[in-house]
């Protein structure tokens, strides 16, 4: 496609230039540029076709980065980076020292907030909507929040909040019926009902229009109109329900048509003009402008590499590949559930991210999609245990980060049997430094009552599952990584096992590898490299296999045989692993020289996990030069 308008647009200032009446072409060559650059560069497709209108609207509309649009997740903001400087740079979105794949105050003035988990864009612009207010600067601020975002507890956090201190915020509620997958809850069906209640929006928005027209907009006649609105809500097909918004004193406008750019446009110039908080709710279509997206909206939601004539995706798994980790816990769950009655599933928005659709398809009535709510996830899941239920929990180890309080004081204070399987622990990769999984390990080590087991490869996953669901074991944590597992042949005969029991995996003399997980496999490449060069260099391995107890026996055997141990884990080396080694060897009377091996005290940025392991001397070369350099 020839992108005649799309490549004069350097800065939301010449989209200024455009006509408005050239505006919907402009929507058509962005969304095709989003088309063409994620077919062979994977990211985020269909939320950001889906608001390519209200992208173009926003920058044609507001002054950024003056004004400053908060964008939530940041799923949805490709169009937004497109616009603002970035369209060449584009091409390395989300690629080793390229473009981040969510906005990033770093990278961009014109990324007003840096996010990456969700729900929190209305309590950071209400932020700064008072900031503005308080420096005495007349600044728009603009929320753009997903009906899936809406599901989270801060959001409303920041909604009640907004309602009861002086701002000037608009909330654009982006409703699409969608997160990852189809959201589920009362505030869908809440939403749903709003688009249906056209009658009331459609007298609502002529009143204010005709009042605006007039000139009779003053703060007073505003409130006498909010007054009005709630008594015409007696026209809505569902009569009986309030609208949660003016119920906050928020004033709520829409729903409108998403993709309708000039009327998008219109009614932003209009609300610019408009005094304290409002909401602005518009439809719009996952997937928007591309027929395999908008028809498999799930799949379509990250789809990898695809052909844009065909919409056929490219799998890169060759046949006999090991299945994702998160593949064998989705299997091994349904395994488990079928064995054990007493066993449910409970996932935060994330059942085909984590394979837990794979037990939904077969036992609706017992696996759980709370909404984008992990605290809520977790103290659930309490509830449930609290009652004799076995509930199994997977929450990706970065958006674990945000239950914390959850897991400690509703979960383990009480001793509740609680299976946490957190998925993507480690280098997440391409997602950046908003996903990597790296703080799990030292996290919750320090919490009395729990046990972290943490797998070698996907029989081990199988049997700390199976060994979790025997009688009550109290909070019981398991953490696994992103992508390709270890075996082909990975469907074992499940086993218990006993918890704090590691393994010897090789005897060596005078210098020791000690560590947890699939980087095990790592090490032992590095070790079989450097025995290859010095036959006379032996160098034992050992996999804790649990973080939570230690296993006291075979430290013990450890300290009394090595005079120097290096400890291995891909999380941050404050806290964990080897710092869990260290304390032990201390406490017991050893002393050998101890090199700890992981991610270092900062956020990992984004890249292939290949990528980034090397940069950070992870992969088999790092691991053999920094054994060989010490």
């Amino acid at each position: 496609m020839e992108y005649s308008l799309l490549n004069k647009i350097d800065s939301p200032k010449d989209l200024k230039e455009v006509s408005v009446d050239s505006l919907p072409l402009v929507c058509d060559e962005l969304r095709q540029y989003i088309i063409e650059q994620l077919a062979t560069n994977p990211g985020h497709l269909g939320s950001s076709l889906g608001v390519v209108e209200l992208s173009v609207a926003l920058h044609y509309v507001f002054d950024t980065p003056y004004d400053r649009i908060v964008w939530d997740v940041g799923h949805q903001a490709y169009g937004h980076k497109i616009l603002t400087g970035r369209r060449e740079a584009f091409k390395t979105n989300r690629m080793f020292k390229g473009l981040c794949g969510f906005p990033n105050p770093k990278e961009s003035e014109y990324d007003a907030f840096g996010v990456g988990h969700s729900s929190t864009s209305i309590s950071a612009a209400l932020g700064m909507s008072i900031a503005a207010k308080l420096k005495g600067e007349n600044r728009q601020v603009v929320a753009v929040i997903g009906d899936g975002s809406m599901t989270g507890g801060l959001a409303f956090e920041g909604l009640n909040n907004a309602s009861t201190n002086p701002n000037n915020l608009l909330i654009i509620l982006n409703d699409n019926n969608m997160a990852i997958d189809p959201i589920k809850g009362g505030l869908s069906h809440y939403l749903t009902s709003i688009h249906f209640s056209k009658t009331y929006n459609d007298i609502r928005y002529r009143i204010y229009r005709t009042m605006k027209k007039a000139g009779l907009m003053s703060e007073a006649n505003r409130n006498r109109i909010l007054r009005l609105s709630n008594s015409l809500k007696s026209l809505r097909a569902n009569a009986n329900q309030n609208n949660i918004f003016e119920g906050l004193n928020i004033r709520y406008f829409g729903p409108i048509d998403g993709h309708d750019v000039l009327g998008l446009v219109q009614v932003l110039n209009q609300l610019k003009t408009y005094n304290g908080p409002k909401v602005l709710h518009i439809i719009t279509k996952k997937g928007k402008g591309y027929k395999p997206a908008e028809e498999e909206v799930t799949t379509w939601h990250a789809p990898g590499v695809f052909d844009i004539k065909t919409g056929q995706r490219i799998k890169k798994r060759a046949e006999g590949e090991p299945p994702l980790f998160q593949e064998v816990f989705g299997n091994t769950l349904l395994e488990l559930a079928e064995r054990n009655e007493r066993i449910v599933g409970i996932t935060p928005a994330m059942p085909s991210g984590c394979s837990m659709n794979i037990m939904m398809n077969a036992m609706p009535d017992r696996t759980f999609d709370v909404g984008i709510a992990e605290g809520h996830a977790v103290t659930f899941s309490a509830g449930l245990a609290k009652e004799g239920m076995m509930p199994f929990c997977n929450i990706y180890s970065s958006f674990m980060q945000r239950a914390y309080d959850n897991v400690i004081h509703d979960v383990a204070l009480q001793n509740l049997n609680v299976v946490f399987c957190l998925d993507r622990a480690g280098i997440v990769g391409n997602d950046g430094a908003t996903h990597q999984g790296q703080f799990d390990l030292t996290m919750f080590r320090c919490i009395p009552n729990m046990t972290i087991g943490v797998p070698r490869n996907e029989h081990e996953l199988r049997n700390l599952m199976y060994t979790a669901q025997l009688d009550n074991k109290g909070p019981f944590m398991i953490r696994y990584p992103r992508g390709k597992g270890i075996l082909a042949d990975w469907k074992n005969e499940m086993k218990e096992v006993e918890i704090g029991k590691g393994e010897e995996l090789k005897k060596g003399k005078d210098v020791a590898i000690v560590g947890v997980g699939p980087i095990l496999y790592t090490a032992k490449k590095a070790i079989e490299r450097l025995e290859s060069e010095n036959s006379d260099k032996e160098i034992g391995l050992y996999d804790l296999k649990f973080l939570k107890p230690l296993d006291d026996k075979l430290l013990h055997e450890i300290g009394k045989q090595y005079s120097t141990i290096y400890t291995i884990e891909d999380g941050t080396i404050i806290g964990g692993v080897g710092s869990a080694v260290e304390e032990w060897m201390m406490d017991n009377g050893y002393q050998p020289k101890i090199v700890r091996l992981g991610l270092p005290d900062e956020f990992v940025e984004h890249g292939s996990q290949a990528e980034l392991f090397g940069m950070l001397e992870l992969d088999t070369l790092g691991i053999y030069n920094t054994i060989k350099g010490t």
